[in-house]
């Protein structure tokens, strides 16, 4: 075979991945036919996650490529032929205003001044619901409109906060000229009671492996990732914001070299006290219950991670921040927030680990200076976007330890431990790319650590060590600081042991 010959047998085996329409028109397609993200994953044999990731640049391959372009192919064309069909439509009816006893849906929504990127697309928005601009509409998130939209009427003359309008007496905002409610995102429809996932699980699987508890606990920890994304798809419905599994991410957030770390620093505490009093002590090593599950409320980063510079926070927005760190004075009695760093300098730390010193130089606690920041990655943030799937797995967990139910309680720590772990980059769940929100769910459960120290420093207790996540040795009645529990609000001690001498050893 001559060279040619090879060429020509190359091209001739060589297939040519099936083409997909601009991300831009994925969500609008799928959308336009009330097809949610969870009946194209099913269709599609993939997670939800996984096609939200599509929907916001990541393209799939194989074969499943081929069934989501078939998808989105067949959208665009039964779309066209329902508008070629429908050529002059009938005048849709203005939608009545809400009702005297409907205000609540109607909070937190103003009209901007200025068009302003939302914070799931990053097109122009005209409203923002909670201080986010954002779409009032799903659909309407996507490519920016041929024609601009109307401008609303300016905001009065003072800060928009003080000069925003009672709900009740906000009319309806006038969109392509009809009368719509102001309806934000998520509470439009409100799902169904999410389905008791765990339960049916930890049930099916101890049946197949007939009441072996041991062989059920293994293979229900190793299906432990899938089963979390599952859990937090369905516990993201009707939620008010659409998770984006795989933004784009800064190369701060992006591993060095194949087997280093990224340039973010987690404040994770690895602390002991330099000297005792003189004499014999008591010390109970203290564990804090699902530390990480507790770090899953947190204020996370909405959409794309956006660069600013400047020593200015934004406590509407989180993420990572290029920091210097203040002198910390306390090291005898209490760990440094962020960490034992032998380097001096500037340092890349996380929204808790910021969060934490700016409380910490506030005149409450008065006890560093404030932290300097040069740089900052954020993005509109909220606290609770993880909420429901947090409390999903507390309410498990409870009644699992209520039940002495073993098997349920592994499952539950395998789900949410794994969740946080293999979030980033990770081989092991390819549904959820957040290096960032892995990194700050880490370093709150660090912060909220060094509160239970704080706490137990200023209730009387001596603080001996602080390590991780989940360990706090002390010396003192700390039963009457801490409750004694396995509940996440509770401690249990794990171990008691002695330092120290003797007067008699002394002498």
């Amino acid at each position: 075979m001559t060279d040619f010959e090879a060429i020509d047998a190359l091209l001739a085996r060589a297939k040519q991945e099936t083409p997909l329409p601009p991300v831009e028109e994925r969500r609008p397609l799928r959308e336009a036919l009330n097809v949610s993200r969870a009946q194209l994953a099913q269709a599609l044999g993939v997670a939800a996650s996984t096609v939200g990731g599509w929907e916001s640049g990541r393209d799939p391959s194989g074969e499943v490529r081929e069934k989501y372009a078939y998808f989105l192919n067949g959208a665009r064309t039964k779309l066209d032929t329902a508008a070629t069909a429908d050529a002059e439509p009938a005048v849709e009816p203005a939608e009545e205003p809400a009702e005297a006893d409907e205000p609540a849906d109607l909070d937190d929504v103003d009209e901007l001044a200025d068009p302003q990127p939302c914070v799931l697309c990053g097109q122009p928005a005209h409203h923002q619901v909670e201080g986010f601009p954002q779409h009032l509409d799903p659909t309407d998130c996507g490519p920016a409109p041929a024609a601009p939209a109307p401008e609303p009427a300016p905001e009065p003359a003072g800060h928009p906060e003080a000069q925003r309008p009672a709900a009740t007496d906000r009319p309806p905002v006038r969109q392509a000229g009809r009368s719509v409610k102001v309806v934000p995102v998520g509470r439009r429809m409100q799902s169904a009671d999410t389905p008791d996932l765990i339960t049916s699980t930890v049930t099916a699987v101890l049946a197949e492996h007939t009441g072996d508890t041991e062989a059920a606990t293994a293979a229900l920890v190793k299906r432990a990732i899938p089963d979390a994304m599952q859990l937090l798809d369905h516990t993201r419905k009707g939620g008010r914001y659409d998770i984006v599994a795989h933004p784009w991410l800064p190369d701060v957030l992006r591993k060095q070299t194949a087997r280093g770390a990224d340039q973010v620093w987690e404040a994770r505490p690895k602390w002991s006290r330099p000297e005792l009093p003189p004499g014999e002590h008591e010390v109970t090593a203290l564990d804090v219950n699902g530390a990480y599950l507790s770090a899953l409320k947190t204020h996370l980063p909405l959409g794309q991670l956006e660069h600013s510079t400047g020593d200015h926070h934004d406590r509407r927005r989180a993420g990572i921040h290029l920091i210097t760190p203040p002198a910390w004075d306390h090291d005898q009695v209490l760990p440094n927030p962020i960490g034992n760093r032998d380097e001096a300098g500037p340092l890349w730390v996380t929204e808790p680990t910021l969060r934490l010193l700016q409380r910490l130089s506030g005149p409450k606690y008065a006890l560093c200076e404030p932290p300097v920041i040069h740089e900052s990655w954020t993005s509109g943030a909220t606290e609770g976007l993880l909420e429901k799937f947090r409390i999903t797995l507390k309410d498990a967990r409870d009644q699992a330890i209520a039940a002495d139910d073993d098997v349920t309680l592994e499952y539950v720590k395998a789900m949410y431990s794994k969740f946080v772990s293999t979030m980033g980059e990770s081989n092991y769940n390819r549904d959820l790319y957040r290096t960032d929100w892995m990194h700050l769910i880490r370093s709150q459960a660090f912060a909220n650590l060094w509160w239970k120290a704080h706490r137990a420093y200023e209730e009387g207790l001596m603080v001996v060590r602080a390590m991780g996540t989940d360990e706090l040795h002390v010396i003192g009645e700390w039963r009457a600081v801490f409750t004694e529990g396995r509940g996440l609000t509770e401690m249990e001690p794990k171990d008691i042991y002695t330092v120290g001498t003797t007067t008699e050893e002394q002498a």
